[in-house]
């Protein structure tokens, strides 16, 4: 089974730019929308708009509030989400190839 982002959720992740090394992905969502589990190798993520997100792996759930222009790092992770606030979310991540998924139920949830 395939924990590919834009396999698993299309609806929500679709690819900008691709080459050998990188491969960067658009995120966006509505209030209320939710993504099935889903992997991501380790990323720097930039966020459009600003957003509060519900963040599950395995057992451990972690909300989180990030405002619009942030970019940080996003360690490789498994998780699920949902949108928990009242604004769309609209995010950019930059996967490194090289960079390997999480395992499931890893602490990372979000932005490192």
């Amino acid at each position: 089974m395939t924990l590919d982002p834009v396999l698993t959720n299309p609806e929500h992740y679709s690819v900008v730019f691709e080459n050998d090394r990188v491969r960067v992905l658009q995120y966006s969502d509505r209030p209320g929308d939710r993504t099935t589990p889903h992997a991501h190798p380790d990323s720097v993520m930039h966020t459009l708009t600003s957003f509060r997100r519900r963040l599950h792996s395995g057992d451990v759930h972690r909300d989180v509030d990030m405002p619009a222009g942030l970019t940080g790092w996003l360690p490789a992770q498994e998780h699920s989400g949902e949108n928990i606030g009242e604004t769309e979310t609209r995010v950019l991540f930059v996967e490194l190839k090289d960079g390997s998924p999480g395992p499931a139920g890893t602490a990372a949830l979000g932005p490192a």
